[in-house]
């Protein structure tokens, strides 16, 4: 399928270490190599979130957009796809927790209350982004208790600590949620439809 929808086209790539992106891509039939942006994600975070200017949502997009250029200005014959999440509780930006008790304490956080997910992706080539788009979803946690966070955390394993939030919903994670208001493949990091919309657009994959 993939040489089907990319024959003879530009390479793709994909300017993200995220595993959740990469099956995404992978299972719409996409083939494209991975490569990381080199840039540290949380300092980038905390400088433009520092900007009282941006909005979470702008924050998502200028991070989306710096991944994509950082690879494209050394890729420049390729269309590449860079991609950010920003989770915002009670009007606070929450990081990605760095360690299992971070995690923990994150889910004890949000447990009960509800906190929006902005995600970004970007599309550049030739060193210049092309598009971007965000998308913001609610989700709202159950009134878990310590002992249900304590087991989920040791089902899920490590692999939380690679999303914001602590959660994925596209496997035990579920389990953690009253309401969920969005798209399935934003919430997962990757806004899919409108991205094969523009790769399409752009000639980079079969329309």
């Amino acid at each position: 399928m993939s040489v089907f929808l990319q024959s003879g086209r530009p390479p793709l790539i994909l300017a993200s270490t995220s595993k959740s992106r990469a099956r995404i891509l992978e299972a719409a039939g996409l083939a494209f190599i991975v490569e990381p942006p080199g840039v540290d994600e949380s300092v980038m975070h905390q400088a433009v979130s520092g900007e009282r200017s941006l909005e979470p949502h702008d924050v998502a997009e200028v991070l989306a957009r710096a991944k994509a250029g950082a690879v494209s200005d050394l890729a420049s014959g390729a269309y590449v796809i860079g991609a950010d999440q920003v989770l915002v509780l009670e009007g606070r930006i929450l990081s990605k927790p760095d360690s299992m008790e971070a995690a923990r304490w994150q889910l004890l956080d949000l447990r009960g209350k509800s906190h929006t997910l902005h995600t970004a992706v970007a599309v550049a080539t030739k060193g210049e982004t092309i598009w971007s788009e965000t998308e913001i979803a609610t989700l709202t946690m159950r009134k878990l208790s310590p002992e249900f966070i304590g087991r989920y955390l040791a089902a899920a394993g490590e692999e939380v600590l690679s999303s914001v939030g602590a959660y994925q919903i596209e496997s035990v994670g579920i389990q953690l949620f009253e309401k969920i208001d969005g798209d399935y493949f934003s919430i997962l990091g990757l806004p899919l439809v409108p991205l094969l919309d523009t790769l399409r657009r752009e000639g980079a994959i079969e329309g």
